[in-house]
């Protein structure tokens, strides 16, 4: 099976513990949450074993979840059943809609920018990644010293609810390009476009002959698993600018349409294998257990 590459994945092929919750996480929207939601344990760790998660790793990963806030633990005769919070299912239905979404559909653009000028100095490091990290998951570029754009109006709220919520003193407006500069330059300053591209191109490859082997069962689920999680990554890196400011070239559409075609090819046999390895594990009049309730 050719899984395409696995953030994270250390020189031994296994994955270590952050890496083994992003996996959980992305199994988990992608599995659990369009199956009830609940999910039994072995079915997990059957899934996380192909990407390099060892047993005892993923039942780590799911202690933290349950810590966290994000599973509820019902014991069912020997066997265990997890179930998505609300809170799960409120943040792994947004980030759903924002990843299967994202390169879909070409956005209008307007023309018009959100300019930022928020200065934080640089000997309060904690309160500028705060910041930086902040403005970054916005989709907001920087060109230097404070100055921070987005091509997409809407997105200004973001920022003044994340600038009042640090304490941050900052300016907004709006504005439109003048007879001076170029597009694709200041866009290419502002969001390094390069390191960018590098990422698409990566993936194309990584992905390119992903159905040559037309994988079924477990093999399908894994590949799937592993392909949802490379391209997660992709709408917290790209602002999801608009055509006029990318070159005519740019890999981030190619990228966007072999994923929706990959998944869509490889989403029957992987759920087919999902259901039934859960069929497998439910507790059946037959044995004496009892059915979750709640």
């Amino acid at each position: 099976m050719a899984l395409a590459p696995i953030l994270g994945v250390r020189q031994d092929s296994r994955v270590g513990a952050d890496s083994s919750r992003a996996l959980l996480l992305t199994i988990l929207g992608e599995f659990v949450l369009p199956h009830s939601g609940r999910v039994w344990t072995q079915t997990l760790t059957g899934l996380l074993d192909p990407l390099g998660v060892q047993d005892k790793a993923a039942r780590q990963a799911l202690a933290r979840m349950h810590q966290r806030g994000w599973l509820e633990r019902h014991k069912v005769g020997r066997q265990a059943q997890w179930k998505l919070t609300d809170t799960a299912l409120q943040l792994l239905e947004s980030g759903a809609q924002r990843i299967y979404a994202f390169g879909q559909q070409p956005r209008m653009w307007s023309g018009s920018w959100v300019v930022l000028l928020a200065s934080v100095t640089e000997r309060d490091r904690h309160l500028r990644h705060r910041v930086t990290s902040g403005l970054n998951w916005a989709g907001f570029g920087s060109i230097g010293q404070g100055v921070w754009l987005s091509p997409w109006l809407e997105q200004e709220q973001a920022a003044v609810d994340l600038l009042g919520r640090v304490g941050v003193d900052a300016v907004t407006f709006r504005a439109e390009l003048g007879h001076l500069g170029n597009l694709r330059e200041l866009a290419d300053e502002a969001w390094r476009l390069d390191e960018l591209r590098a990422d698409y191109e990566s993936f194309l490859a990584d992905t390119d002959d992903l159905l040559a082997e037309a994988p079924t069962g477990e093999a399908a689920a894994a590949e799937l698993a592993s392909l949802v999680h490379r391209w997660r990554r992709f709408p917290f890196l790209d602002p999801d600018l608009p055509r006029e400011l990318l070159p005519e070239d740019w890999p981030g559409v190619a990228a966007a349409q072999r994923f929706g075609e990959l998944r869509a090819a490889l989403r029957p046999e992987a759920f087919a294998w999902w259901e039934a390895s859960e069929a497998d594990r439910a507790p059946t009049a037959s044995t004496g257990r009892g059915v979750l309730a709640g």
